[in-house]
């Protein structure tokens, strides 16, 4: 098929337009080069007939029209969004253009070329703060707390429109924080740079009680590549791994790796990192485990192999 992924030099997006170019489709990569580059796509530049990339922004309506027009996608998959959540934090029209707004241009795309497939990436964001509830598809009264799961729900909401409205299927997963090599930021970067700076203390947000399952991209690749084929109207999953990992775990298993055996850790205080940061939550991963999908990898693993890729220059 001729897949068109949106935020394909991004982190999730590169390993995305990697694994469909292995399983045999020709893929169009568009992204804004914000948190992407092509240093990430670097390996598929020389599969000129089954890979392109373009810096093109998905707000841009005229150019999201050529890119239709002339490569008449068969399958859309939307991963452009801003992820850094604390960046938006401080502006959250950044949520508004870079997560919502794309949304709505590549939906209203799809309409006019006749698309009928697409994939999105949402978030466990979308759920707020409900640390006291199991977090299932069909949790009510969804309250994000943060400007990127605000957008990220907002998206949700589009594409069950236009799904209804122009027979698109659509697949959405909400997952947790997604590593593994060539990420370009979160906690596990921080604290790398942090120590390399000055491998005596590590500065750590909130408490460092802060608990959330991290999920190893390859295995949600995998998801998307099982799943991605899927009747008419909006197909919902929860996408995870078994176990969490507290941001105080996650400081020891760097230290372990990097061998530091004395590093003190001077914690903020509180119980989040930031304002609009979920310090625990209960995810329910059920019925993707009954579709018959689970991670190959627990929590734990994710960040010890994540660690050791960064350590090793990410590649």
């Amino acid at each position: 098929m001729k897949a068109l992924v949106v935020g394909g030099a991004g982190f999730i997006g590169s390993h995305l337009c990697e694994r469909l170019v292995h399983d045999g489709h020709e893929v169009f990569c568009v992204d804004n080069f914000s948190l992407g580059n092509e240093g990430q796509v670097a390996g598929l530049m020389d599969e000129t007939v089954s890979f392109q990339l373009r810096e093109i922004d998905a707000t841009d309506e005229k150019a999201m029209d050529g890119v239709f027009s002339s490569f008449k996608p068969d399958y859309v998959f939307h991963l452009a969004a801003n992820s850094d959540i604390q960046a938006s934090a401080k502006n959250p029209e950044v949520e508004y253009r870079n997560t919502y707004t794309t949304t709505f241009q590549i939906l209203e795309a799809m309409r006019k070329y006749e698309v009928r497939k697409l994939f999105f990436s949402s978030t466990s964001a979308v759920y707020g703060d409900k640390r006291d509830e199991i977090l299932d598809e069909n949790t009510p009264n969804l309250s994000p707390i943060s400007y990127y799961g605000a957008a990220k729900l907002g998206s949700e909401a589009l594409i069950s429109a236009f799904s209804y409205m122009n027979g698109i299927s659509s697949l959405i997963f909400r997952f947790p924080n997604v590593i593994g090599p060539r990420l370009t930021h979160g906690v596990i970067h921080d604290f790398i740079k942090r120590l390399k700076e000055d491998d005596t203390q590590l500065k750590i947000l909130g408490d460092g009680r802060q608990t959330k399952p991290y999920i190893f991209v390859t295995d949600l690749i995998d998801a998307i590549a099982q799943f991605m084929e899927v009747d008419s109207g909006v197909t919902l999953y929860n996408v995870g791994v078994e176990g969490v990992t507290s941001v105080t775990s996650i400081a020891d298993i760097i230290c372990e790796e990097m061998g530091l055996t004395d590093v003190k850790y001077n914690y903020t205080g509180g119980e989040g990192g930031w304002k609009g940061d979920v310090p625990r939550f209960q995810y329910c991963i059920d019925k993707i485990h009954n579709a018959g999908w689970s991670a190959k990898y627990s929590s734990d693993e994710a960040v010890r192999m994540t660690v050791r890729a960064v350590l090793e220059g990410g590649n």
